[in-house]
């Protein structure tokens, strides 16, 4: 049986601008292409941080300067992001596999992602995004009933929460499709968050952790493997000290405690690690790789990267 993998996709794999993101997922669009070739199930996910701060700004701007339209919530903002980031790397990974003589579907599921609406985030909102207001401008929004930070030397900007997923909603579209034989990008930006109502789903203000949702997909369509593509080769304990350490092969048993030691949080590797053991732990068999983009090819044969089992 072919292994199935999820592939969490992070802001180097697919630049900040429009002009970046272009030239950037044609790099990505190698390293998923490689997988391919090697026979495995390929389910991808990713960050969406720039972009979804990008359309947030822009469509607020776009009805401040048109009282007509009314501003766009953050779970439109997130759907907006997915199609787009969807778009761009759909087509980069479609060409890249067609240059090579493979004929696949990839395919970009807009993906819900269901939150508790008593999670702890939604009372300590921490995640900035959108434009830089005024002193006015961000007691307005505070009026609304949304929570504002002063960033010093610049002005104001809005928070939101940062609520850990539930249960994906698209999942059972998600795993034909990967059964089937597609590739299938989905949980873009960790999914648009949702509360769950009866048999309505509403949008609720926040934006998911991404590598928590990464990890809950890989559950739920039960992949064999998470791999999770940031800016290093290997993780470092003592990161940027003299005495940092790089992390090869390690045990859950051994992630935990470099966790509860503070190894991981400066440095945003945390939820990575928190999202690889939840992964590891709700079955036997399964492990998480952490490395580079373009160090894949070489993590895949256990030359580098740092893997967890």
């Amino acid at each position: 049986m072919k292994k199935k993998v999820v592939v969490a996709l992070g802001h180097r794999a697919l630049g900040t601008t429009l002009p970046e993101q272009k030239v950037a997922v044609k790099k990505t669009a190698v390293s998923i292409a490689d997988l391919v070739e090697e026979g495995y199930q390929v389910v991808i996910t990713h960050s969406n941080g720039p972009q979804v701060g990008m359309i947030h700004t822009a469509m607020n701007e776009f009805s401040t300067n048109h009282p007509d339209y009314t501003a766009s919530p953050m779970s439109v903002c997130s759907a907006m992001s997915q199609g787009y980031i969807g778009y761009d790397l759909q087509n980069a990974i479609r060409e890249e596999l067609i240059g090579r003589g493979i004929y696949r579907s990839v395919c970009t599921v807009i993906t819900q992602v269901t939150v508790d609406p008593y999670d702890e985030a939604f009372y300590t909102p921490t995640k900035i995004v959108g434009r830089i207001m005024n002193a006015e401008d961000a007691a307005a929004e505070r009026k609304k009933g949304n929570y504002v930070v002063e960033v010093p030397g610049q002005g104001f900007r809005r928070v939101v929460a940062s609520p850990n997923p539930v249960d994906i909603v698209e999942v059972d579209a998600i795993r034909t499709l990967t059964d089937a034989g597609h590739i299938v990008i989905a949980c873009g930006g960790g999914g648009i968050p949702v509360l769950q109502q009866n048999n309505h789903l509403k949008g609720a203000s926040g934006v998911i952790e991404k590598d928590l949702t990464a990890g809950k997909l890989a559950e739920q369509i039960d992949a064999d493997e998470l791999i999770i593509l940031t800016s290093v080769e290997k993780v470092c304990l003592n990161h940027g000290k003299e005495n940092e350490e790089e992390l090869d092969t390690i045990s859950v048993e051994q992630a935990k405690q470099y966790m509860d030691e503070g190894h991981f949080g400066i440095y945003n590797m945390l939820p990575k690690f928190q999202a690889s053991v939840g992964f590891i732990e709700k079955k036997e068999g399964r492990s998480a790789l952490i490395t580079s983009f373009d160090t894949l090819k070489d993590a895949l044969k256990g030359k580098t990267g740092t893997v967890i089992e």
